[in-house]
């Protein structure tokens, strides 16, 4: 769908469909404009209770006197004055939903006129990433496609404000289209099948997006002892897919300022190894490289919108198999940063190949860096999928991090990394185990990274509860915390 601004009045707009608030009995802006060109056929029709301002609530009229448009989509806002982000998103899904009911080839919104309590330029952004990801679907690996949708064009009608009110609508258009061309990378990389999306192909994508700003660098497994990666190497060698380890550097800012580093986990498959996981819902496993494909969608979005800034995106690619060289329960490993890891449990796989990514990040001397995890179904208990959990080293950044959740509806929420959770790690034959037990076990698989942080401002995301939607006519991959890591960035650069 192409979205785009225009300045026409409701009166002489001759879309397919109009989309005009009702937020109370008075009307007023383009509603009031329709009611006095039908000779108020509006008001009787509030008068008969024909219209509701309940929220969501949509009524389509058919050929309203004194109209050009073929129909007119009146959608109720509600009676609170003061939305979040979710719900104004909502009401743009609810009123394109009823669009598409009616056939419609393009559609004019004057929905912007209920007043949410939001700025011009983060109205238009919300309604822009709202629109564009209603519409995503993801067919790439069906032979029949579905029927694609009638609506191709979508027009903000701004009549009001001059100049400087559309500059701001625009620019926030423009932001959320860099935004939802991430998130659908990022979508698109976790919903495919993990025979396609292996190490390789996270590779080939990420060679990609080289380009003038852009530098993308592949060191393959064959390298990782090398470098002292034993971490990482006990992961990867259970599997006959070539590891990874991608690194995407995005030259935004100028050259001699610190880049903020951004690692995902990028398990594309894991069956939990010889520590095998149950069967039921394996298929899931596919999404436990969602760290990775966020990083993806993170990088495609920030050059898309030219962020001034230095960024660096690492992504730890490998898969997680169980086979005669896989490595066993009990098996003791020695990390990038020198330190020993006895490995209790092999489906704990993520934290090893964090840990030397995340020491591999020291080389960039970086101004901070945030690792994003499907890592711990703990996290899921504890929080759901409605936020990932934050951990950090630093209160500052975490402030920061929680503040851009907020901004961008992408929550996180702040949990304890404090030094009485590092007693459960403690092992008799190494200097680490790499799983603490039953008790807080998102907490201590952070506390585990901490461990090889000591050197940098950093944050840890665990969102394995936010990263994809479970089984249903809703699973696959949300694209989150895209949004969350766009935000956090954006405000950097301000």
């Amino acid at each position: 769908m192409n979205v785009s601004l225009n300045s026409n009045p409701v009166i002489n707009n001759t879309s397919d469909c109009l989309v005009v608030p009702l937020s109370s009995g008075t009307l007023t802006g383009a509603l009031a404009d329709i009611d006095k060109a039908s000779k108020g056929h509006i008001n009787a029709l509030l008068k008969s209770n024909d219209l509701s301002n309940r929220s969501g609530r949509c009524t389509s009229l058919f050929h309203v006197p004194g109209i050009k448009a073929k129909r007119v989509i009146v959608i109720g806002t509600g009676k609170n004055k003061s939305l979040n982000i979710n719900q104004l998103g909502a009401l743009y899904r609810h009123a394109l939903k009823e669009a598409e009911k009616t056939g419609a080839k393009e559609v004019s919104f004057y929905l912007h006129e209920f007043d949410a309590g939001f700025r011009t330029k983060k109205h238009f952004h919300i309604a822009t990433q709202a629109l564009l990801n209603a519409s995503y679907q993801f067919e790439k690996q069906k032979s029949k496609k579905a029927k694609a949708s009638n609506i191709h064009k979508l027009f903000f009608c701004l009549t009001a404000g001059g100049a400087k009110a559309k500059k701001e609508a625009q620019a926030g258009i423009n932001s959320a289209k860099a935004l939802v061309k991430g998130m659908n990378v990022c979508k698109d990389l976790a919903n495919f099948s993990g025979n396609v999306c292996t190490p390789e192909y996270l590779a080939e994508e990420a060679k990609k997006m080289a380009g003038a700003k852009v530098n993308v660098k592949v060191i393959d497994e064959k390298s990782f002892a090398r470098m002292g990666m034993g971490a990482f190497l006990s992961v990867a060698k259970g599997s006959a897919q070539s590891a990874k380890l991608i690194t995407i550097s995005y030259q935004g800012g100028k050259k001699d300022e610190k880049p903020h580093v951004l690692i995902g986990k990028g398990v594309t498959f894991d069956s939990g190894g010889i520590s095998l996981k149950p069967g039921a819902a394996m298929d899931e496993m596919k999404f436990d490289m969602c760290g990775a494909a966020s990083v993806m969608g993170t990088m495609t979005a920030i050059i898309a919108a030219k962020l001034p800034l230095n960024v660096i995106g690492i992504i730890a690619a490998t898969e997680n198999m169980p086979s005669s060289t896989a490595s066993k329960p009990g098996d003791i490993v020695t990390s990038m940063a020198g330190l020993t890891i006895e490995v209790l449990n092999t489906d704990a796989e993520g934290r090893l190949v964090l840990c030397d990514a995340l020491t591999y990040a020291e080389q960039f001397k970086p101004a901070s860096v945030i690792d994003i995890a499907t890592l711990t179904g703990a996290c899921v208990v504890a929080l759901g999928s409605h936020a990932s959990a934050l951990y950090s080293n630093n209160d500052k950044l975490a402030e920061k991090i929680q503040a851009a959740g907020l901004a961008s509806w992408d929550r996180v929420w702040p949990m304890p990394l404090w030094p009485e959770y590092n007693e459960q790690l403690k092992s008799r034959f190494a200097d680490l185990a790499n799983i603490g037990g039953p008790k807080a076990g998102s907490i201590t698989a952070a506390c585990f990274l901490s461990n090889f942080t000591k050197k940098y401002h950093w944050a840890h995301l665990d969102i394995a509860g936010t990263a994809w939607n479970g089984p249903g006519p809703s699973k696959g991959a949300t694209g989150r915390p895209v949004p969350l890591l766009v935000e956090y960035l954006s405000s950097l650069a301000k």
